[in-house]
């Protein structure tokens, strides 16, 4: 992804889905996925899904609807760049 392809595609994250989700993709809300270093395609399909009615959410379902092909995409691949790190405290 290019320099601005890959700021624009932070924008639409923060634009959309940083509420719920977080804006590093740890979501602090209960009942919420993180979303940072998930598949892109797997993101893809899944907001296809809630946008064309195959998959039901109260909320993301009503937000899928509004997003186009090149949200979906940029959305989708800002959060799948990210990468989480887990600290052993062993």
């Amino acid at each position: 992804m290019h320099a601005d392809e890959a700021a624009l595609a932070r924008l639409k994250a923060m634009q959309l889905c940083a509420n719920c989700h977080g804006p590093q993709g740890l979501a602090a809300l209960p009942r919420t996925p993180h979303l940072a270093g998930q598949d892109q395609d797997y993101l893809v399909e899944q907001l296809r899904q809630y946008r064309n009615g195959r998959r039901h959410h109260e909320v993301m379902s009503v937000i899928a609807k509004t997003l186009s092909d090149q949200d979906i995409v940029l959305t989708s691949s800002w959060y799948s760049s990210l990468r989480i790190s887990v600290e052993d405290k062993n």
